[in-house]
């Protein structure tokens, strides 16, 4: 089989389509959630900020004083 015969038969062949494809679409999907986390990563970080800011600044009351966060009626 000549050299020119070989190439025209690897461009005919189908049996790695699969894996390209399986390849394109896995990539896409990691650039989206590469995208996505582009995007709510300052939200998240101002977020947990908050959270933590009201966590420390939240009183915790001695034993036997009226504790503000208190569910007891």
């Amino acid at each position: 089989m000549t050299v020119a015969a070989r190439l025209n038969e690897f461009a005919a062949s189908e049996s790695g389509a699969v894996t390209v494809d399986w390849v394109v679409l896995t990539a896409a999907i990691v650039g989206l959630g590469i995208a996505v986390v582009a995007s709510v990563r300052s939200g998240v970080g101002t977020l947990g900020s908050n959270i933590e800011r009201s966590l420390t600044s939240t009183p915790i009351g001695a034993t036997g004083t009226t504790n503000t966060l208190s569910t007891t009626r």
